[in-house]
């Protein structure tokens, strides 16, 4: 239903008044989040992004593609994923790497990682289900299946999302001395 990184988060149009303060209330002040009117309303289903680019449907109304780059501060693409067009149910990104459809072609998988500056791997969840955002939620230093996925999944996810790094635990740790800077 929604769709985030470290600097916003965007929410459909159905959201409540009260659920939109509360997580107004659950976040720090610095995220900016914001309700956007979109005929695509599953909204991570049709964006994937990381902190600094996003891959939308190509339907996306054009306000909200403005949104998505405003809110999120991120630039924007409008791209299929081995032609799928609900790019957030086929694909998840991070800082540090992504994953997409296991059909991807090695030229689209290029073109993407070019895009996005990450390296992306192609592959699975969950025993093999295609559908990467639905059994996979990722940041920059962990990751989250469902319980059906295989240890060579996971091993491929930890290899694509860099998260068994050095650099992964750098990051956690500048970002968690930087929450504890900002909230003094």
């Amino acid at each position: 239903m929604c769709v985030g990184n470290a600097k916003g988060l965007l929410l459909p149009n159905a959201t409540t008044d009260k659920e939109l303060s509360t997580i107004r209330n659950a976040l720090p002040s610095s995220i900016i989040v914001q309700r956007v009117e979109e005929r695509l309303s599953a909204l991570g289903n049709c964006i994937s992004c990381n902190d600094h680019c996003a891959i939308i449907h190509p339907d996306i109304d054009k306000e909200t593609e403005e949104a998505i780059s405003d809110v999120l501060g991120v630039e924007v693409f409008r791209q299929t994923i081995a032609g799928e067009s609900l790019v957030g149910s086929y694909a998840v990104f991070s800082n540090q790497g992504g994953m997409v459809h296991p059909k991807t072609s090695v030229e689209e998988l290029e073109e993407l990682s070019s895009l996005l500056q990450v390296p992306l791997t192609a592959g699975t969840v969950t025993r093999g289900s295609d559908v990467i955002g639905a059994g996979l939620v990722v940041n920059d230093w962990v990751a989250f299946t469902g319980t059906d996925t295989t240890a060579t999944e996971i091993a491929v996810i930890e290899s694509a999302f860099k998260l068994n790094s050095e650099f992964g635990e750098k990051e956690k740790e500048k970002k968690e001395k930087k929450e504890k800077e900002t909230k003094s």
